[in-house]
């Protein structure tokens, strides 16, 4: 069986994959996603299944889609990334299962992601429906705000951000929680705690800090759930704490967890490998 790992750059989460890998007497073949010449209207199966961990999520979809089609085995499969990749389409699909989320509205004018904000109420956060690391994800305070980041919004060129995503702002006390979900199971959850250089944003990548979270009974079966309108997979399940108990706001389909590992003892990259190694063995 021949298997690999398709990422952008080695980041530390990949590097620990390869060294989960070896350790367990799985080989590895490594694919750069810069390097790939794709033959549309040809190719040849390479390997039997691949890792996904491209850094570009437009990489992500291309590649992912393009291997599915040769028959390889692709986790997290091209269906899950188109998914969870589009905070739109996360959250109706959330909602729609039943997963306790914040109320969210998506419009396509500046007018209508004004009554959206009105029906929401002050402050309102404001994502693109594509990003990662909390870029461009804003806590607008007041209207004079939201006008501001509407009339930057109407000026960048990509269709894509004028597609206006309004969240309620959830009270939360200084910190968020990210649940690791492998197949079936938690393995196990962190803190994220906000620091004065992340200011209300938790996101570790962004200055965040991360200690353990006990994986209680509800948390599991929330993040097992949220998981699940995916499909099985690999995942990391971002809750917050509201005044009414958690609430998942985020499904990462190409989880980061290079600051995980340390507080909550859990080998997440060797319960990775090992997932992925059986699945694709099916």
């Amino acid at each position: 069986m021949r298997l690999a790992l398709l990422f952008t750059i080695l980041t530390p989460e990949n590097k620990q994959l390869l060294s989960s890998a070896k350790k367990r007497g799985i080989e590895l073949g490594r694919i750069q996603d810069s390097g790939m010449l794709m033959e549309l209207t040809g190719g040849q199966k390479e390997f039997d299944g691949v890792l996904q961990r491209s850094s570009s999520y437009a990489r992500t979809l291309y590649t992912s889609f393009y291997l599915e089609q040769l028959g390889t085995y692709v986790c997290n499969p091209y269906a899950v990334h188109r998914k969870c990749g589009d905070k739109f389409l996360a959250s109706a699909l959330l909602a729609k299962a039943g997963v306790p989320t914040p109320k969210t509205f998506g419009a396509f004018t500046p007018e209508q992601a004004t009554v959206a904000a009105k029906k929401l109420g002050f402050p309102v956060v404001m994502k693109p429906v594509f990003g990662s690391w909390a870029r461009l994800v804003h806590k607008l305070n007041d209207r004079e705000a939201l006008e501001a980041e509407l009339e930057s919004r109407e000026e960048m060129g990509h269709a894509f951000q004028k597609v206006y995503y309004l969240q309620e702002h959830i009270n939360k006390p200084g910190r968020d929680i990210r649940a690791f979900v492998i197949g079936d199971e938690c393995v196990g959850a962190i803190y994220r705690h906000s620091t004065e250089k992340s200011g209300w944003i938790t996101n570790t990548g962004r200055g965040g800090t991360a200690s353990n979270c006990p994986v209680t009974r509800e948390l599991s079966e929330i993040a097992l759930k949220a998981a699940g309108v995916f499909g099985e997979g690999i995942y990391g399940v971002d809750m917050m704490e509201s005044e009414d108990g958690l609430v998942v706001h985020e499904v990462n389909h190409t989880t980061e967890f290079r600051n995980s590992v340390e507080p909550t003892g859990a080998d997440i990259p060797g319960k990775m490998i090992e997932y992925f190694a059986s699945r694709a063995k099916k």
